[in-house]
């Protein structure tokens, strides 16, 4: 679950579900309230029962761990070969909205994935935290990261990426800067507390609505990671390729790259579908 978040386009609650622990991790999740808050200094082992800490200790252990491994791959690649990486990403999010929205019903899909896209849209033209995000913009983050991460759509990443925040995190993780990476883990403890109650009501109330929302907001969000930009615009590759003098070559190693996305998440999904 930890490496694929790093990556902004799968999303951990997909692998939690795949590997059998989605309805522990929100029921372990769900349970945190202010009624239980003082059985951390009364009944220090009813508190830890109680909310599974066993469990997420060592699921919150492991991710951690492969968090900062990928985290320093990631931006190695992003450092190297940015292009191809956006590439990558375009194609996971774009399988993983037609996934996702190939089986909602049309009634929900039109009205509520227009919605989304539109938000998706102006999320990635806008980039509300802006280019150097301050503590409030990397708490806010972490808190509506982890909503995200709750989800077995949508990517903690992605909503980062939308956000305007996703470098500043990816290269906190690559270089350790605890200032940042303190603050945005103080979000993510927030949004778990806040989001998982919430997700659990609302899937359970309006599924198909959300879920609809979410497929036109990764939709739209496609905007961020068009991978045939330069210097800011967004080009057709026959442009890019004119503007940075690559050749045909270059645009078909993209695309490959595309497919290449895609194809790892339908392999995915086709082992979302046998755990199923």
């Amino acid at each position: 679950m930890g490496a694929v978040e790093v990556v902004p386009g799968v999303s951990g609650g997909t692998i939690a579900f795949v590997t059998g622990i989605y309805r522990e991790l929100v029921a372990s999740l769900a349970s945190f309230g202010p009624a239980t808050i003082g059985w951390c200094l009364t009944d220090p082992k009813r508190f830890w029962r109680h909310h599974n800490l066993g469990f997420l200790t060592c699921l919150g252990a492991g991710m951690a761990v492969s968090l900062l491994v990928f985290a320093q791959l990631v931006s190695y690649w992003l450092a190297s070969a940015p292009t191809l990486v956006w590439g990558f990403f375009f194609g996971l999010i774009l399988y993983s909205a037609i996934d996702i929205g190939r089986v909602r019903p049309l009634r929900q899909l039109v009205p509520f994935g227009v919605v989304g896209g539109l938000c998706g849209v102006a999320a990635g033209w806008i980039a509300p935290f802006g280019a150097e995000p301050g503590p409030l913009a990397h708490l806010a983050g972490g808190a509506l990261a982890v909503g995200a991460w709750l989800l077995p759509a949508v990517s903690g990443s992605f909503v980062l990426l939308l956000l305007g925040l996703y470098a500043s995190v990816l290269a906190a993780l690559a270089d350790f800067d605890w200032s940042v990476l303190a603050i945005f883990a103080l979000g993510c403890a927030l949004g778990a507390a806040l989001f998982s109650r919430l997700f659990h009501w609302l899937l359970a109330w309006r599924f198909e609505a959300v879920m609809s929302f979410l497929t036109g907001l990764m939709a739209g969000g496609l905007l961020r990671l068009w991978p045939w930009r330069h210097e800011g615009a967004l080009l057709t590759p026959a442009e890019w390729g004119r503007a940075t003098g690559a050749g045909d070559g270059d645009v078909g190693l993209i695309v490959a790259v595309m497919c290449l996305g895609a194809g790892s998440l339908w392999l995915l999904t086709r082992m979302r579908s046998t755990a199923g």
